[in-house]
């Protein structure tokens, strides 16, 4: 399963099959690995201890609420809420209790807190990556 839209051809005609995938739509952590994001998204990861943590469901509700500005950063929502089933995202992350995680390209953590954050606090801390510094240099 891609990030971004996928076409598939087949060989005899020339019908193209389109999945289109919402990278905002949060994906359980189960079966996910950090690498496969390294240079194409920027991983926004809400860990808590159970999915009954009424705090995952408002997260999910501050960043829906600003979603183009998300897509313009090309962010993915990850919930890992079973610390049993140890994926390997919580295994890299180590969180405790509810946390939010917001990863850079490059795989590296640049913004790590145990509380709601809004969309525009994440946004600022992803416009101050080094590598989204980048991005708007070459777009000028």
């Amino acid at each position: 399963m891609g990030l971004f839209p996928m076409a598939a051809v087949a060989q005899d005609t020339t019908e193209v099959a389109v999945e289109v995938v919402d990278p905002l739509a949060p994906r359980p952590a189960e079966g996910l690995t950090l690498e496969e994001f390294l240079w194409v998204a920027r991983p926004i990861i809400i860990f808590a201890d159970t999915p009954a943590d009424p705090r995952v469901a408002e997260q999910l509700e501050l960043l829906a609420e600003r979603p183009e500005a998300l897509l313009e950063r090309d962010v993915v929502i990850i919930v890992d809420t079973n610390p049993d089933a140890r994926s390997a995202i919580r295994l890299a992350l180590r969180p405790r209790g509810f946390s939010i995680v917001v990863l850079a390209k490059d795989g590296t953590v640049g913004l790590r807190r145990p509380a709601l954050r809004d969309v525009r606090e994440i946004v600022r801390a992803i416009d101050n990556f080094q590598l989204r510094q980048e991005e708007l240099s070459r777009a000028r």
